[in-house]
């Protein structure tokens, strides 16, 4: 198989299988060595910003001379996105060595009298374990796929485990209130462990800090055992303190958003925790491995005047925060271009953008047939009486937009990673 035809193959797996179950993961590492058994781990879930924590921790190890390999999920355009090392994505040709290492071990599990059927998931997890192990990792940053406690990266021993937040989110799979999913999300702390997280939800930090009693495990929470201070920001980083157990520190992040100081304090109490194991980071390895973080698409300034922003805001938590942090930008017109996934909670997202948006242009990302469509979408923004128009594609959209934006408006991308990763290769494609 070529690149093409792996990604094809990977692609055309279940993605959910009629039980969740640990067992095929499980069965499919054994048999290619368990390489999970011999590597480091941070486990990093929750609702949202999980994948920005996760590359900041990977990010700070990184700067304090560790290899690092740094697992996440979805990608923006190539598959090789998934797993880094050392920042570094996985070459065409290792995922090509890799799928044809691990299939003939997937259709021996399929050929089994219990019939094993590793899914989508399982299958990505084990190569970027594989992966790890063989580039001999000193650290894997593990980001959590769905839930925690049946997603396939929970067959990992972490040294410290971050739960983000827990807010509604795959309800027909994880559960229908917030502590239902809070249990799925739990799965990750390990007994004799450390947990961080940054929920606000008093339920959930109950909940958190309960579990971790029962496991003996530390517990960290954002908000009263680390704190921190804004200072300043621009359109390209914000400089703000954070005050953990052991330190203070004064941080300059390229990553915009107040919810980025909230991800950037869980990321500084995880490594900070690794000090339980004798692995102590220093100052200045935290302070500078923050300032060279790179995470796209998440709230990405791509051009001023007009100035273009693309956040990938996936659920109705993150439309929130996206409504807050845009208006703290000064701007005369805010135009959004939209495509959302049609799995998603549409009008709870949409109500929180829509107040603060003056022009709407509707159109599809192209990823799999899961874009919602515009109709859908359109009908809930007329309630509004705000304008909009629809554009068949991604391109056009941007292209309308640069015709009706003045240099004092801002033109946000926004409702699902697939139109982000489409949208960054317009600029890409054209400067």
């Amino acid at each position: 198989m070529n690149y093409n035809e792996v990604v094809e193959w990977l692609f055309n797996i279940r993605r959910f299988g009629t039980e969740r179950t640990l067992e095929p993961i499980i069965k499919l590492l054994s048999l290619i060595g368990d390489p999970h058994k011999k590597i480091k781990f941070i486990h990093v879930g929750g609702t949202n910003g999980k994948g920005s924590t996760s590359a900041m921790i990977a990010a700070i190890l990184q700067s304090s001379g560790f290899k690092v390999g740094l697992f996440t999920s979805p990608h923006l355009v190539e598959f090789t996105e998934r797993i880094k090392v050392n920042g570094k994505e996985i070459s065409k040709e290792d995922v090509i060595r890799l799928a044809a290492f691990i299939k003939p071990k997937i259709e021996s599990l399929n050929n089994e009298p219990a019939r094993i059927h590793p899914l989508f998931f399982d299958i990505v997890t084990a190569i970027a374990l594989q992966y790890f192990y063989e580039c001999e990792v000193d650290f894997a940053v593990m980001e959590v796929g769905m839930g925690g406690r049946l997603d396939a990266t929970n067959v990992i021993d972490p040294l410290v485990s971050v739960i983000t937040n827990v807010s509604l989110e795959h309800t027909e799979v994880l559960g229908d209130t917030v502590l239902k999913i809070a249990l799925e999300k739990a799965g990750i702390i390990k007994k004799q462990r450390v947990l961080i997280t940054g929920t606000q939800n008093p339920e959930v930090y109950e909940f958190l800090k309960h579990k971790c009693l029962e496991l003996d495990a530390d517990f960290y929470h954002v908000g009263s055992d680390i704190t921190y201070q804004a200072i300043s920001s621009n359109l390209y980083s914000q400089k703000f303190k954070v005050y953990s157990k052991y330190d203070n520190y004064l941080i300059n992040l390229p990553l915009l958003g107040s919810h980025q100081i909230i991800n950037c304090s869980m990321a500084i109490g995880a490594v900070d925790a690794l000090r339980k194991y004798s692995i102590n980071i220093n100052k200045k390895s935290i302070e500078s491995g923050l300032q060279n973080v790179n995470w796209p698409g998440r709230f990405e300034v791509m051009q001023e005047k007009p100035l273009f922003i693309l956040d990938s805001a996936k659920d109705e938590d993150a439309f929130r925060n996206l409504a807050q942090n845009i208006i703290n930008f000064k701007h005369d017109k805010l135009i959004l271009i939209l495509s959302i996934s049609s799995d998603k909670r549409l009008f709870e997202m949409l109500s929180h953008i829509i107040p603060v948006v003056d022009y709407f242009i509707i159109t599809m990302h192209t990823v799999m047939g899961r874009a919602a469509k515009p109709e859908t979408l359109t009908n809930i923004i007329k309630t509004s009486n705000k304008p909009l128009e629809i554009k068949e594609t991604v391109f056009e959209a941007i292209n309308r937009a640069k015709e009706l934006a003045k240099d004092k408006d801002i033109v946000l991308i926004t409702g699902s990673v697939f139109l982000i990763g489409e949208a960054r290769q317009y600029w890409k494609n054209n400067f």
